[in-house]
């Protein structure tokens, strides 16, 4: 279910919330009061209360509290040869009236620090018999709820009529899940929230590999497929209780959320619409998918798409490429429209205008890509070339072949035509893939993906590609390194650095585009000014623009410097210096050489020479791609041999490290890593080998009778008919 389908979950406006936490929550080793985590949920409730919402809790722990008090009292009160007898087992009914002062007088404390009022409310099964009762206890909730006192609801086992308050479920209600459900129907709330100790419902006991988390529960397919593990030793309600009172109020018309009451913020994630724990709705059977789709799920179902897409011919792959391109052009219309609503909400919320900038769909866009796309379709099919031909004895050929690494998981941020290089490169290498994009960038993601989905024809399906649409599935995702066989990070610092210390998938990617440009002495003062221009300004939000101009220092003393400043400044780029720039140029001086501006800015510094150009570049550089501008071929060729970047140009633009403009159709992503692939990564770089060996009944047999040659054999074109048969 995706976080759309939670916001129709709630589609009125909610105002008053029931929060039930149960006994796991509240106590911790040993009975005790688990303080940190109880103070967590009382902190999210106080801020729901400031907000104007409206809370009612209801609190399990008073029998296990009380049981912890008992048996420490017994403890203190016994003799050494009272400790030998067998101890007798505590009254339940004791245990709760003990406990249940003890639990109040915490949330009395806790709340009166947040500076909430709380109330204490105690019932029994036997009072909601009473018409009279029930309507009275919506009036006095009501009221208080109108000067922002939250009522604190538990069961009065001490003085229930029940003969084993903690083992019956007959009545009205039976344990505080139900007593939760009951309530929230009782007083029309809008929303309630059952907080356990694992993070939802599963098909099987949580402690089983193999159990998978429920997001929806639809009571038509899940109420007979799902087995309860044992009960908790906490309390006496457990999952099988929860899910009846939750049934019960769903179907009464007050979703219910069953989350874990351990992870922080869950509650206020809840509201936010995240899909977080297990809903229950009484409408879920109508909008929410028949089977529940994990990530292990859409992982498995791309890599079993992308088997059919292999088994297709070189034509048919191809056709499906211009199908896409094709789909896209027809589509535009759509297209532009959604990403304006994309632009302006963006703009609406604030954000930095280089993530606008690299949001914007430009006139002329959908075209630029449907051309790529094609461009793409037309290169030599990768899939299954002979790389290598040996023959290793008679009649004993072996081959190295081109194949795809399988299942691509891609996170990028912002820009939605990413989506579609992404996809069409994939395609054309024959990998399944997930994709993740920015949430800036949602309704213009979904419309591609649609597009390009849809003109995938149903003999390899749409779930070649599948589109993650919430942020918290990635995290399940990076923990499938059994069936997702790549990452690739495209975005800021911080989310690859976050991806790559979250996964055991091999992570390919860079971090950071500090790019650099380095003007010589011996260059030509009118092209190095159109190279300096457009490797800042073509598009400044690109990772390959220029983010610090290197000038020699003979440039600053015949006054070439000036004029390059000039340019820029003419153009608007704020300008920031090292320490010999800024004290010879007068403009401020830049806190940190390794800065990604990705806008209309750049660093400039003064150095001695290529060397320490050089030297500057592998100090504060990302070894993304760096620039020399120099006439003297000498000292071109030193910087392009010594510069370690993936990317490294003479006399051209920085904006060229791309994989359209390198021929390669489309890129990934750019890479600054040193295995595998590095620069602009399209489809060699989306490859891997295999080893395709044909014999006529040999065997080893310990080497004996058998001659190995081991002799190149020379690569010959594949015919359709290998093709096919890869």
């Amino acid at each position: 279910m995706t976080e759309i389908d939670r916001s129709r979950a709630f589609a009125k406006d909610v105002k008053r919330i029931v929060v039930k936490v149960g006994t796991a929550v509240v106590t911790g080793k040993g009975g005790r009061l688990a303080l940190g985590r109880l103070g967590a949920i009382c902190e999210q409730l106080a801020e729901l209360n400031s907000d104007g919402f409206e809370v009612i809790l209801v609190s399990s722990g008073a029998v296990g509290l009380g049981r912890q008090r008992l048996r420490y009292r017994q403890l203190v009160n016994s003799s050494f040869a009272d400790l030998q007898k067998p101890q007798m087992e505590l009254d339940g009914k004791a245990c709760a009236g003990v406990g249940q002062s003890s639990l109040m007088a915490y949330y009395e404390t806790m709340f009166d620090q947040l500076d909430v009022t709380v109330a204490q409310m105690l019932v029994t099964d036997s009072s909601f018999r009473d018409k009279d009762f029930r309507k009275q206890l919506s009036e006095t909730v009501k009221a208080m709820l109108r000067m922002r006192v939250i009522p604190v609801f538990n069961e009065n086992d001490a003085i229930s009529t029940r003969r084993a308050p903690y083992k019956d479920s007959t009545g009205i209600f039976w344990d505080n899940d139900s007593l939760a459900a009951l309530l929230s129907l009782e007083l029309k709330a809008d929303l309630l929230i059952l907080l356990s100790d694992v993070e939802g419902l599963y098909t099987g006991p949580p402690s089983d590999s193999t159990s998978k988390l429920i997001h929806t529960f639809i009571k038509e397919k899940h109420q007979d497929e799902i087995t309860f593990g044992e009960k908790s030793k906490l309390g006496r309600g457990g999952m099988t209780a929860k899910v009846k009172a939750a049934v019960n109020a769903a179907y009464g018309g007050v979703p219910v959320i069953i989350t874990s009451g351990y992870a922080a913020e869950n509650i206020s994630k809840v509201l936010r619409g995240l899909r977080v724990g297990t809903l229950f709705h009484q409408d879920a059977h109508l909008w929410a998918p028949v089977v529940d789709t994990t990530s292990r799920d859409m992982a498995v179902a791309a890599r079993e798409s992308s088997r059919k897409l292999q088994a297709l011919s070189s034509e048919d792959r191809k056709q499906i490429l211009l199908d896409i391109a094709n789909a896209l052009e027809a589509n535009e219309k759509t297209i532009k429209a959604e990403n304006d609503l994309d632009v302006a909400a963006a703009q609406e919320a604030g954000y930095e205008e280089s993530l606008v900038a690299r949001l914007v769909m430009k006139p002329g866009k959908i075209s630029s890509l449907a051309a790529s796309v094609r461009q793409l379709a037309e290169m030599e099919d990768p899939i299954g070339r002979v790389l290598k031909k040996t023959q290793v004895a008679d009649d004993l050929i072996l081959e190295k072949t081109s194949s795809p690494i399988g299942v691509l998981l891609i996170v990028f941020e912002s820009r939605p035509d990413a989506l579609v290089q992404i996809a069409s490169l994939a395609i054309r290498s024959g990998n399944g893939l997930l994709l993740k994009g920015g949430k800036e960038a949602r309704r213009s993601n979904a419309i591609l993906h649609k597009v390009i989905t849809d003109a995938i024809p149903k003999t390899v399906g749409g779930k070649l590609i599948g589109l993650v649409t919430s942020r918290e599935e990635i995290p399940d995702l990076l923990k499938l390194d059994d069936v997702i066989d790549l990452v690739i990070p495209r975005g800021s610092n911080k989310l690859v650095s976050q991806i790559k210390n979250s996964t055991k998938i091999p992570v390919l990617g860079h971090a950071d585009g500090i790019c650099h440009v380095y003007v010589d002495k011996s260059c030509k003062l009118d092209m190095a000014k159109r190279i300096v221009s457009d490797a800042k300004l073509d598009y400044p939000a690109a990772c390959n623009a220029m983010e610090t101009l290197l000038v020699h220092k003979d440039l600053e003393q015949n006054g070439f410097l000036n004029d390059l400043i000039y340019v820029l400044q003419t153009k608007g780029v704020t300008l920031y210096g090292g320490p010999r720039a800024s004290a010879k140029l007068n403009i401020p001086e830049t806190k940190s050489f390794h800065h990604e501006y990705s806008s209309k800015a750049c660093t400039v510094e003064i150095v001695e020479d290529v060397y320490g150009a050089i030297d500057h570049i592998h100090q504060h550089g990302s070894a993304h791609t760096d620039c020399i501008v120099t006439e003297d071929s000498e000292v071109a060729e030193i910087f392009l041999r010594q510069v370690d970047s993936a990317a490294v140009f003479h006399n051209a633009s920085t904006r060229f490290s791309d994989g359209f403009r390198f021929g390669l159709g489309a890129e990934v992503g750019i890479s600054t890593s040193r295995i595998h692939a590095r620069g602009p990564v399209g489809v060699e770089g989306l490859l891997t080998t295999r080893w395709i060996m044909r014999g006529k009944g040999q065997v080893v047999d310990g080497d004996n009778g058998i001659v190995y040659t081991h002799k190149d054999l020379p690569v010959l074109q594949r015919t359709e008919a290998v093709e096919n048969e890869i």
